[in-house]
């Protein structure tokens, strides 16, 4: 009768050689657009689609209509309504529909939960002519039910000088 050594039959499924670390490749650009380090190539990239969609939510919230080489009717359009925010007695309701239809029209997939706004009138910024500026802070809190993901928060800063 032959032996047979068990030690020739193979490796296990649970032996850690099998297991290979796949780095998955970049989602996209990060803005503002940066250097590349490490893995990323010429530019910093995200590599999860969480954090490219915080990145392109912003910056949707940012672009004002008509900034976006190609695409005119892209972005929420703040810009405008920040210049009248003395006159404008709803702000908040006006800001929150111009970036629900924006969000609605170019990021479909992301679902809008809550809107906070608050204004500071005291910025000195060392304007020399007559005016002040004032500073928006808009936070919005939002989820992918795609992704399962809820509770994102992002934080957009707008300036007005008037």
């Amino acid at each position: 009768m032959a032996e047979i050594s068990f030690k020739s039959s193979g490796i296990k499924v649970s032996d850690p050689r099998l297991r290979k670390k796949i780095d998955l490749p970049p989602v996209g650009i990060k803005t503002p657009v940066e250097i590349g380090t490490g893995r990323s190539g010429i530019f910093q990239m995200h590599f999860d689609p969480i954090s490219q969609i915080d990145d392109n939510l912003k910056n949707l919230i940012l672009t004002n209509k008509g900034e976006r080489l190609g695409n005119y009717s892209y972005g929420a359009d703040l810009k405008r309504l920040t210049t009248e925010l003395t006159s404008v007695e709803n702000f908040d309701s006006l800001a929150m529909s111009k970036i629900r239809d924006a969000v609605k029209k170019s990021m479909p997939f992301v679902e809008l939960d809550s809107f906070q706004s608050s204004s500071d009138k005291s910025i000195d910024k060392g304007v020399s002519q007559k005016g002040s500026i004032t500073k928006i802070d808009i936070i919005v809190r939002y989820g992918v039910p795609q992704l399962k993901v809820t509770g994102r928060v992002i934080s957009v800063s707008l300036y007005c000088i008037g």
